[in-house]
């Protein structure tokens, strides 16, 4: 399975939450709200879940063995520090 393609929907500046993005496999399947999270000086990604009943949250989707979370995790993050440098590039003033 490849990732086709990472898409950062929404950057935070406030709290562990750094973004918001959707990872498409081979171009045909789609997961959306995967999380960049900044914790102890480290980034890593939060699957999308749901809240159970009694309060816990159980993963919608997720990868099956270490590998490939580490490759999804790569992307995404990758992605991310693009997306940043992105809104930096937009955010500074045009120089004549």
């Amino acid at each position: 399975m490849q990732i086709t393609d990472v898409k950062v929907r929404k950057l935070f500046d406030e709290g562990p939450m750094k973004a918001i993005v959707s990872v498409t496999f081979d171009g045909q399947l789609a997961v959306h709200d995967i999380k960049v999270i900044n914790a102890r000086d480290k980034f890593f990604i939060v699957m999308p879940s749901r809240k159970n009943p009694d309060d816990t949250y159980r993963d919608i989707v997720h990868p099956i063995n270490a590998q490939f979370r580490g490759t999804l995790e790569e992307a995404v993050i990758e992605a991310y520090r693009e997306a940043l440098e992105a809104a930096a590039l937009e955010e500074q003033p045009e120089t004549v």
